[in-house]
């Protein structure tokens, strides 16, 4: 079972008291605040839960599976999660 973002937010407000608008805020202005440094390639690091980062995939060689025929995958970005060790479930 997984916890989508409305999910998320209620169990946020009950746990801080906070009313869902409240919340929902918080949890918007969390994730813009990641995003943003992401886009600047730094790295947010909340001690005890994880870090998120940014890692440069470099351009590969690949198949395209409809044809067979080789292609090459661009370079790209791609944000990473490493847990903390306070994330032990």
């Amino acid at each position: 079972m997984s916890m989508n973002k409305s999910e998320f937010i209620a169990a946020v407000a009950e746990k801080t008291g906070m009313t869902k608008v409240d919340a929902q805020k918080a949890v918007n202005a969390f994730q813009e605040v990641v995003v943003e440094a992401l886009q600047k390639d730094d790295k947010v690091a909340l001690l005890g839960f994880g870090t998120f980062s940014v890692v440069h995939k470099a351009e590969r060689k690949g198949i395209n599976p409809s044809n067979k025929q080789p292609i090459t995958i661009p370079a790209k970005k791609v944000a990473k999660f490493k847990p903390g060790s306070g994330l032990e479930l």
